[in-house]
């Protein structure tokens, strides 16, 4: 049954509601190992308990949190496409299972990019001041790098690649298209900053994941479908002007025919049985 009228409108939005719920429950569920700890982190109010749970995320985090964030992107991937209605709890652990190891490879990457530009970052910023600037570059890199994030987990539920191919061009995608680079970072920085502010635990349990996977992919597949279409313009036009060069050639072996045909008459006859023997 289809309503229509208001009816119909938040009929919709309840929908949306609980799709996003369900599978920002889901993922939560399948990183629990990771907010958990990040949670005893945080409330222990202490930089110290803080900086003790780091290395335990770190280990935890490709096993749990990147296999459970490739299935939200799965799912999310479903909707902007069109496909709306997919079960969700099926293509959830579909999208999981299909992409556990490249998302496990990838996860043990990033989280080595970052420990390095932590290492590196804090080990700058207690030196002179002339060796700080470096600690600034550091932030530009961690920044790239979450970008690179957000473009890692489109890519790998969208296209078939290997996992160096899906990483490479993470970071490329992010490097070549700065302004959708800063959109994405800007929104989903608002997004995560009115969860994590405004409503607390409850956007953060129900929504915030999600949220952030649904509009992260929109935009990826946005650029996509535009640099897609840029390639087959490309290609076309590639298409034509060999076609154009094919026919030059074609009009100039026939004027070259025609030359031989006033002088050598006689010839021309052989010519023809040997294209048609050809043909």
């Amino acid at each position: 049954m289809e309503f229509k009228g208001v009816m119909g409108g938040l009929y919709r939005i309840s929908e949306w509601i609980m799709r996003l719920s369900v599978i920002n429950l889901l993922w939560m569920l399948c990183s629990i190992p990771v907010f958990f700890f990040l949670f005893m982190g945080l409330v222990s109010q202490t930089p110290d308990a803080l900086k003790a749970t780091l290395p335990i995320l770190a280990v935890l985090a490709p096993f749990t949190l990147f296999p459970a964030t490739t299935a939200m992107f799965a799912v999310a991937r479903k909707w902007v496409t069109g496909e709306e209605d997919v079960p969700l709890l099926k293509t959830f652990f579909r999208g999981y299972k299909e992409n556990y190891l490249q998302s496990m490879l990838g996860g043990i990457f990033f989280v080595l990019i970052f420990v390095i530009i932590g290492v590196n970052y804090f080990f700058y910023l207690k030196q002179g001041s002339s060796l700080r600037v470096l600690a600034v570059l550091f932030i530009a890199f961690t920044v790239i790098m979450i970008i690179a994030l957000f473009n890692f987990f489109s890519i790998i539920v969208h296209l078939h690649m290997k996992i160096f191919q899906i990483v490479k061009n993470s970071i490329l995608i992010t490097i070549g298209n700065p302004i959708n680079s800063i959109v994405l970072l800007v929104c989903n920085g608002v997004i995560v900053y009115i969860c994590l502010t405004k409503f607390n635990f409850f956007l953060v349990v129900f929504f915030m994941g999600a949220i952030v996977a649904t509009f992260s992919f929109w935009q990826f597949n946005r650029s996509f479908t535009k640099l897609q279409t840029k390639q087959q313009e490309l290609e076309e036009k590639e298409q034509q002007r060999l076609a154009e060069e094919a026919e030059a050639a074609a009009e100039g072996n026939e004027d070259a025919n025609e030359g031989v045909v006033n002088e050598t008459p006689v010839s021309l006859h052989k010519k023809d049985d040997n294209d048609k023997n050809r043909d």
